[in-house]
């Protein structure tokens, strides 16, 4: 009892200095008062993300066997406790002594030990897993790579023995007569027979043998554990619960200062917070990510930009600002008194100086403007870290303060400030396009007309870039078809600011958006269709942030309601094979993975077949996160990856529903038939496109023309 009592005390100080750091750091971060069980927070949602992804490990099941084993060896983790307990109770009162009921009922053992088993297949499974993706033998491929591989292995070996030590204990108290499951906890039992006839002291030996290490082996698990990536054991409940709601994607966050939001006529960059330039400016939830990461790698295997060579990695972004963190905190948490002690020896050790964005720093530039916002990270982790958060406030801080961003990008951000579109036409061209039609479009000049459902945004792309043009008459045709009636505002119309945003440029964005707002709430605009993903997420998602609240719906969600209804029937046959491109701000942003593929089996004769990556895991074109307007240097391009893989579908048709993939899909096609790699008749095409092509029986004309 001593040596277990004296353990115990040792690795619980131990566990509990670490614990006390931790606390001091979280408590150190910017505030971030919507995480914390306010009114205005979701509280069913908050219970929703224990029971369905901590518990029921709904994101790690995607992954259906890693996901299996992880959820065995969490269960034991919870269940296994009660042995612990035991464990406790046979330390301080005696080998003999059980919990009435607890200790006694066959049932509680069975379950015991039917996890325990449960939790060594899923360390095979790990094991097994580690060796066949090994990072040595697959580099980049691997989703290990740049994770602390030796130290993942390290904590296989403690939950095994863990397990291996259970049982040694339990089958020895059985062979000595203190198990009193009987034979319900079949596998000590069945241990317990390898023990069968050594003597009563001997058995005693070993009994306060395997108790000791049993409680041991959990003790030294501990104090590993609060020091390790594992830390997440304990951490991951509470990052869930105060993840953003519904999800980490949809709607970027407000810019915000000491915990309010930032008024950018009041603002001091000299006392304000613009994004994150140094690990300071990062929230208490920015830290709580941070320390999460289980470094599963599963965000880095769906990112677009390292799949194609690029240095972006979610989950190294995520690992270099923890490192960095960690070795700042010493400095971050000292008194200023304190502070002025410090050697520059010392301070060279806690990277007091060095830059959070450089050349040299923490996080790369290249790293930086890699992403594209598609929101694959935030969707695959288990843990729900917000990846893109955290890149979009260093960026915010690139662009606001340093002025430090791909030189192309500053040109867009010129014309939206002058034209109020990405490439600088005049507004006057926003109505080029109605005169291709053959029947009136209602413009908006003062307020919508009263028998006018809904407003039609047409987006800059919808309005100005000839292929996304096509998308345009189609829907408006089909609108029109369907007999719904709609208005635009022409002129009226500005960018939603969504490439300013994405980039980091908050005010550029918000200067645009209240124009935008303004003109609509003038307008009495209460419904919105929207063909382009990324003005649909803006208006629908970011806009109540700035006043503009307004039901939003994009082109496939209203057509294929239209098509439901009747009013709108697809009867001429398309006898194409075709393979949709989900856009990651319809798709993983919205979750609009549904509406786009019922239109397309309305339509007869359409053959669908899925990309290998779809939906949920869909593969970016390459575009979003402003990344239309910047180029694209390092490694393979998204667009070219994209396509490679629909190519592998042998389609006559790639179909899609944003003008950006249009247009990027579009290119690669292109590049490919001059190559020689694809057939001439392939086409990229909107939905909407087979839509009234089928509806109309005429033909459609094609993006990659």
């Amino acid at each position: 009892m001593i040596i277990g009592l004296v353990g115990t005390a040792v690795a619980l100080a131990l566990a509990g200095r670490r614990v006390l750091f931790l606390w001091n750091w979280f408590k150190s971060g910017q505030p971030d008062p919507d995480r914390v069980l306010t009114v205005k927070r979701d509280k069913k949602g908050d219970v929703e993300g224990q029971v369905v992804e901590v518990m029921g490990q709904r994101k790690l099941l995607k992954w259906t066997v890693a996901g299996a084993a992880h959820a065995a060896v969490m269960w034991a983790f919870i269940l296994l406790i009660t042995v612990y307990l035991e464990a406790g109770v046979a330390l301080l009162f005696g080998l003999d002594k059980h919990i009435p009921g607890l200790q006694t009922w066959g049932p509680i053992g069975f379950v015991q030990d039917t996890i325990a088993l449960a939790c060594a297949i899923g360390l095979a499974v790990f094991a097994f897993i580690r060796m066949k993706n090994s990072p040595a033998k697959l580099d980049r491929k691997s989703r290990f790579k740049g994770s602390h591989t030796g130290g993942a292995w390290l904590i296989l070996v403690m939950i095994f023995n863990v397990i291996w030590t259970m049982f040694f204990f339990r089958g020895v108290e059985w062979a000595n007569g203190n198990l009193a499951y009987g034979r319900g906890a079949y596998f000590s039992y069945a241990v317990g027979q390898l023990f069968k006839g050594m003597s009563h002291s001997t058995l005693d030996v070993l009994e306060a043998v395997g108790l000791l290490l049993h409680i041991g082996v959990a003790l030294v698990f501990l104090v590993i554990v609060v020091n390790s990536k594992h830390l997440h054991i304990f951490i991951a409940p509470l990052n869930v619960m105060f993840k953003r709601r519904p999800d980490g994607l949809g709607a970027v966050q407000p810019m915000m200062s000491k915990g309010k939001p930032l008024d950018f006529e009041e603002a001091d960059p000299d006392e304000d917070t613009f994004g994150r330039g140094k690990i300071e400016d990062f929230t208490w939830k920015g830290y709580l990510d941070m320390a999460t990461c289980t470094e599963c790698g599963r965000c880095q295997s769906q990112c677009p930009a390292w799949n194609t060579g690029k240095p972006l990695s979610p989950k190294m972004v995520i690992l270099d600002l923890r490192d960095h963190a960690f070795a700042k905190a010493p400095y971050m948490l000292a008194s200023e008194e304190e502070r002025e002690k410090f050697t520059d020896e010392q301070k060279l050790a806690m990277q007091v100086d060095k830059e959070l964005v450089g050349e040299n720093g923490v996080i790369h530039p290249d790293v930086l403007w890699s992403c594209t916002n598609c929101g694959a990270c935030v969707e695959q982790c288990p843990v729900d870290i917000e990846h893109i958060d955290h890149i979009l406030d260093m960026r915010r801080f690139q662009v606001m303060i340093e002025s430090s961003f791909p030189s192309e990008a500053g040109v867009m951000l010129k014309n939206l400030e002058n034209k109020g579109n990405p490439w600088g036409m005049s507004e006057m061209k926003r109505l080029e396009w109605i005169e291709e039609l053959d029947f009136e479009v209602e413009v908006v000049e003062d307020k919508m007309p009263e028998d006018t459902e809904y407003l039609f945004w047409v987006g800059c792309a919808g309005a100005l870039e000839d292929r996304a043009k096509k998308t345009t008459k189609a829907v408006a045709e089909l609108l029109h078809i369907a007999g719904v009636k709609f208005a635009v505002l022409g002129p009226a119309e500005a960018c939603t600011g969504d490439p300013a945003r994405r980039l980091g440029m908050e005010f550029v964005f918000q200067m645009l958006g209240q124009q935008n707002v303004e003109t609509l709430n003038e307008a009495g605009v209460k419904k919105i269709v929207a063909t382009c993903p990324h003005c649909f997420n803006t208006l629908a998602n970011e806009y109540p942030q700035i006043g503009g609240n307004y039901e939003v719906v994009h082109h496939t969600q209203l057509l294929a309601h239209l098509v439901e209804e009747g009013r709108l029937t697809p009867v001429t046959p398309i006898e194409e094979k075709i393979t949709y491109h989900d856009p990651c701000f319809l798709g993983r942003h919205n979750k609009v993975y549904k509406q786009p593929r019922d239109i397309m089996a309305t339509v007869p004769g359409v053959q669908t077949q899925e990309m290998h990556r779809h939906k949920d895991r869909g593969f970016c074109c390459g575009a979003g996160g402003a990344r239309m307007w910047m180029e694209e240097r390092i490694g393979k391009r998204i667009n070219t990856e994209r396509v490679d893989e629909a190519l592998t579908t042998d389609p006559d048709t790639v179909s899609t529903a944003c003008p950006f993939c249009l247009v990027m899909l579009g290119d690669a096609i292109n590049e490919k038939k001059n190559a020689g790699e694809a057939k001439e008749t392939l086409e990229v095409v909107d939905v909407s496109q087979l839509l009234i092509r089928s509806v109309k029986g005429e033909p459609v004309a094609a993006a990659t023309e």
